[in-house]
């Protein structure tokens, strides 16, 4: 099982013969390696795993795992400390 997150392309370039891009991730942006998603460009979304965009996906799916994201964010913050099963 590996955890990819959603993140919004914002632009592509080349680097050593690599599909590259500056991709946002909530307000931080970091390079990460199109080599498995080379038909991504800039307004895409797409999951990264380990600095690898592994799959495109569209805005409305971004959305839902955003969702569940802040979900998670909110539950850890009311209750700090406690272990759910």
């Amino acid at each position: 099982m590996c955890l990819g997150i959603p993140g919004k392309v914002l632009e592509t370039f080349d680097r050593d013969g690599l599909p590259m891009a500056k991709v946002e991730f909530g307000g931080i942006v970091k390079e990460t390696c199109l080599a498995y998603t080379p038909e991504a460009r800039a307004g895409d979304y797409v999951i990264v795993h380990v600095g690898f965009a592994i799959s495109r996906i569209d805005e409305a799916e971004a959305e839902e795992i955003f969702s569940y994201i802040q979900q998670i964010e909110a539950e850890t913050a009311e209750a700090p400390g406690e272990v759910h099963p």
